[in-house]
């Protein structure tokens, strides 16, 4: 079979382990994995040609997002190496902010991301990759246990992960014009909402958006800011050596007042601002229309101008996500500097779509009232490739163990990201399209995206995604960031190491006692590289171990201080709450907690804290009520 190629299942009546609905970067993720734990998976999608395609923005990675990708990579899913392969432009963001909040982006080749992702699924052995619509799903006693496409084939299987991205019952907005679809020129999924009704499966509707492309040719980037790639090159992967490519640069320029004063003079022609859109879009990636309406005291907004590809000359323009008529968007692009004369050669559009509110999930991202449908991407209301790439990889895992018996794969708010983006999901109500952000992760300095190998790749060889070469690497770096540790702690500085100017010399402050290099290392102005400059710290350390040295001494008092939080927190989160628990009597609980508590079913003490509307006070006689139960029985 060739790449983007796959049989009609028109004549289909087959038997898999698990159908992986979709073949974005959520399905791509779950099929890999589940595949790679020994399931023979199916991969349904309209079009195989779309493998992974970039809707939107052509980059990988970002602030928090970056983090997701160098977690997934570190379980052992795919996208790191699908970026490191692909990328045309690498850079290291909030660099001058602490290492909690740094995160890596790259720019992709859209192209070449999408036939690399096609190739990799193709030569993937337990996946089957199909050409078809998933239109209804088959369930008895309650449990998924098929598909039935379009042309009325069933397939049988004995889990289904769905990941229909933006395509369910999806519609596209240009101006006033509706065009049924979740991308330009595909076709939308009909069908399976009305089967999530039938099973009893809340739905919704959100929006997205995308900005138009522009020809390159006719951009006059003279005028306008560059933005070159990092040098060197920091890789995704974990696995990956150094990365040694020509990068693009992308350039930045901004909005006018000229280009306000046409967006403000055609709101009565968007379909936002008439009504015509009712899906909520995402708060922190606000179409052009929205922020010149929200933010009216900014008299310009900045810019990105990325190059989508090596092979295409089309520009992604960042920042300008707009549903306003193809002739609206070219008169106001038209105002910004360098887009004088551009040529537009595709319009940007908006998005309506259904999802399904995550609340409906366990931590697993199985259904709670279907047993064997597990939900992941964008149909559990988050937006951004990274976001759905963790889901899938997780849902795929768990989609997988279940089968085999076992207890799913839950990952902790202070073990990875990927843990806050599924217990936010969980248990806070989402009437938006959700984003990851460093902020929402109250452990962050124990989540870096330096140490996400450290955090979980053990967790990945132990569920069959980690293999013995990533394994033996992963042990040796463990031994070095270990020895580096032990070093630091042997290691003796004090004011007779060096002669009074080799300290100026080294730009090294002296220490007015003996300490420990690692207790050296705790002060802000000095760094590793210092020391071994200095020869006060043993040569032969790898780079990447010395980095977790330094860094693990500089902050060691903030860390300490996050690990006495999560042991605090993990007594909550070991107290199981029973399923059966009818909160409506809970004695002293208020209406709305009890209200919440009953629609989430929360599986933990500690996931009932952080649903929305209940309060220590709630909790806390929820816990008294509990403890009567277990007396009485």
């Amino acid at each position: 079979m060739t790449p983007g190629r796959a049989p009609s299942l028109g004549f289909m009546n087959t038997q898999h382990d698990i159908i992986v609905i979709g073949a974005g970067h959520a399905g791509c993720e779950a099929a890999f994995a589940a595949s790679r734990m020994g399931c023979d998976v199916l991969l349904l999608t309209l079009d195989p040609g779309t493998v992974a395609l970039m809707s939107c923005n052509p980059a990988i990675g970002g602030l928090a997002k970056g983090h997701l990708v160098r977690e997934i990579d570190a379980l052992g899913g795919v996208m790191a190496h699908a970026i490191d392969a692909t990328g045309i432009q690498f850079r290291m963001l909030n660099t001058g902010k602490g290492p909690a909040v740094r995160g890596p982006r790259a720019q992709a080749d859209k192209l070449h991301y999408n036939a690399w992702m096609r190739e990799f699924i193709r030569r993937q052995r337990g996946i089957t990759l199909a050409a078809g619509m998933a239109a209804d799903l088959i369930s008895e006693g309650g449990r998924v246990t098929g598909v039935r496409t379009g042309d009325s084939s069933r397939i049988n299987a004995r889990a289904v992960v769905c990941t229909t991205g933006t395509f369910l019952d999806s519609v596209m907005h240009c101006g006033l014009e509706q065009t049924s679809g979740g991308r330009a020129g595909e076709g939308s999924a009909v069908g399976l909402a009305d089967a999530f009704g039938r099973l009893g499966i809340e739905t919704g509707r959100l929006k997205t958006g995308t900005p138009p492309r522009l020809r390159a040719a006719s951009i006059d980037t003279s005028r306008l800011e560059v933005q070159p790639g990092d040098d060197p090159i920091v890789p995704f992967s974990f696995m990956s050596g150094p990365i040694e490519r020509e990068q693009i640069v992308c350039h930045l320029t901004h909005t006018t007042e000229a280009t306000h004063e046409i967006i403000r003079a055609n709101l009565d022609r968007s379909p936002m601002f008439t009504g015509v859109i009712e899906g909520i879009g995402p708060r922190y990636c606000p179409s052009i229309e929205d922020k010149v309406v929200r933010f009216p005291e900014r008299d310009r907004h900045h810019i990105f101008l990325e190059p989508e590809g090596r092979s295409t000359d089309l520009v992604y323009i960042n920042g300008v996500s707009t549903s306003l008529p193809a002739d609206v968007q070219e008169a106001f692009l038209r105002t910004i500097p360098g887009l004088a004369n551009v040529e537009v050669a595709r319009p940007g559009y908006a998005v309506e779509y259904t999802y399904c509110p995550p609340m409906q999930l366990h931590a697993s991202l199985e259904l709670k009232s279907v047993p064997g449908l597990f939900f992941a991407g964008q149909i559990n209301g988050t937006s951004g490739y990274e976001e759905a790439a963790a889901q899938g990889l997780l849902a795929g895992v768990n989609a997988a163990l279940s089968l085999r018996g076992e207890e799913p794969l839950v990952l902790r708010r202070d073990e990875a990201y990927a843990g806050v983006l599924i217990d936010d999901l969980v248990t806070m109500e989402h009437r938006e399209p959700y984003r990851m952000f460093t902020s929402r992760a109250e452990y962050r300095l124990l989540l870096r995206h330096d140490n996400a190998d450290l955090r979980l790749t053990e967790a990945g060889r132990r569920i069959g995604l980690v293999d013995e070469d990533r394994w033996r690497r992963f042990e040796a770096h463990r031994e070095q960031v270990d020895h580096g540790m032990a070093l630091a702690e042997r290691s003796r500085v004090s004011a007779v190491c060096l002669e009074a100017e080799q300290w100026e010399a080294f730009e090294l402050p002296m220490p007015r006692s003996v300490v420990t290099a690692g207790e050296y290392l705790a002060r802000p102005e000095v760094t590793i590289d210092q020391l071994r400059r200095a020869g006060l710290f043993g040569e032969g350390l790898p780079e990447r171990a010395a980095e977790q040295v330094e860094l693990h001494y500089r902050y060691s008092g903030y860390i300490e201080k996050q690990r006495l939080q999560v042991e605090r927190m993990s007594e909550l989160e070991a107290l199981e709450l029973p399923d059966v628990v009818d909160y409506s009597t809970v004695r002293g609980m208020r209406a709305e907690a009890a209200e919440k508590l009953a629609r989430f079913r929360p599986a933990s003490i500690g996931q009932a804290s952080r649903i929305a509307g209940v309060t220590p006070a709630d909790i806390s006689v929820l816990l008294v009520h509990l403890k009567a139960r277990r007396r009485a029985a």
